[in-house]
């Protein structure tokens, strides 16, 4: 086990809120933390208004892959993020757990992402900075 703080996002489809947030934490923290994100019912690819919102602030998430979420990966993270996932995701004794209320971005154009875009943005570096103190974000 690392030493690293370790994070799971966890959406629905793992098309749109937890992959954008898992890109920001990578972004800010770089390998200082552990990121994962997963979907309790994956869909087939990434929501390309997300691709494209992400794409805007300079984060490239178009060779990203929906994933399923698993226990496994649930039991190997410290925090866990749920975002409209429901009563899907395993609960483990000794896990952070939090649930961040946010639209979904499924079957909408760019310009509706960009507010929850910039949301997720706001609170992954709150938590970033939580996490590695304000010296050990990289920036954005």
């Amino acid at each position: 086990m690392s030493d690293k703080p370790s994070v799971l996002f966890v959406c629905v489809h793992n098309a749109g809120r937890s992959q954008m947030a898992a890109a920001y934490l990578t972004h800010l923290a770089g390998d200082a933390v552990e990121v994962r994100s997963a979907g309790s019912e994956p869909a087939e690819a990434v929501n390309p208004a997300v691709v494209a919102a992400m794409a805007e602030d300079g984060i490239d998430i178009s060779a990203e892959i929906p994933k399923v979420l698993t226990a496994d990966a649930v039991r190997g993270s410290a925090v866990v993020i749920t975002m409209g996932c429901g009563d899907t995701c395993p609960v483990f004794p000794g896990k952070r757990y939090l649930d961040w209320t946010l639209d979904d971005p499924a079957g909408r154009g760019v310009e509706a992402v960009r507010p929850i875009r910039d949301e997720i943005r706001e609170r992954v570096a709150a938590l970033a900075a939580e996490l590695l103190g304000p010296a050990g974000s990289r920036g954005a």
